[in-house]
């Protein structure tokens, strides 16, 4: 398996992970990872990023693993999105930093890995993790979920990390550009519309 920490892909992982947590369309917070059967299809949809995601199927165990490390993912993307107001979704119920993160780096010692590098004639030289020991499936996923969510926080993305506060939104995104202030553009639509009826409640 390639190295999952690097780059774009361990930046994607760690988003997606913490954006199983999302308004559910009628005021309230939905968990796309609310039983072992949906933990099955989401590894199993990333299955170039994962560890054997293909032959993936969650139980019980995995599923509060990896829901104990999106908890950590949340607590610290709040803090890494500072002096800004964390996602409304989980603001008033965090774990604490400190827990967060020894929480992540027991998960990502789950599979103790080493580098190993390979070197194609005429292609450039790449280096990829291999597992020292064998260990379960459902380690070897928390281990690379909790990987990736490290590399994110220790990369320059961090820098882009934001909240969305528009209406409704409990996402966490990337800004793209220095105005961007929502995740999507129908975020931005729906804060539009929000703050004209509160200007005009203001003048009435």
């Amino acid at each position: 398996m390639s190295d999952i920490s690097a780059g774009a892909q361990g930046t994607s992982l760690a988003l997606d992970l913490a954006l199983t947590i999302r308004h559910d369309g009628h005021g309230g917070v939905a968990d796309d990872l609310d039983r072992p059967e949906a933990l099955t299809a989401w590894v199993r949809e990333r299955a170039g990023a994962l560890p054997d995601a293909a032959g993936f199927e969650a139980d019980a165990t995995a599923l509060a693993e990896v829901r104990e490390v999106r908890a950590a993912v949340r607590a610290l993307f709040a803090h890494a999105v500072r002096p800004a107001a964390p996602s409304p979704a989980d603001a008033h119920h965090l774990l604490p930093v400190s827990e967060a993160v020894r929480r992540l780096n027991a998960a990502a010692a789950l599979a103790p890995t080493v580098p190993v590098l390979t070197w194609a004639e005429d292609a450039a030289p790449l280096v990829r993790h291999e597992a020292r020991t064998a260990a379960p499936a459902p380690d070897l996923l928390t281990a690379a979920l909790a990987r990736a969510v490290v590399a994110f926080l220790t990369s320059e993305d961090r820098e882009r990390l934001r909240a969305c506060h528009a209406p409704r939104c409990v996402r966490y995104f990337l800004k793209d550009h220095p105005r961007q202030e929502w995740c999507k553009p129908s975020c931005g639509n729906r804060a539009r519309v929000a703050r004209h009826h509160e200007r005009h409640r203001a003048e009435a």
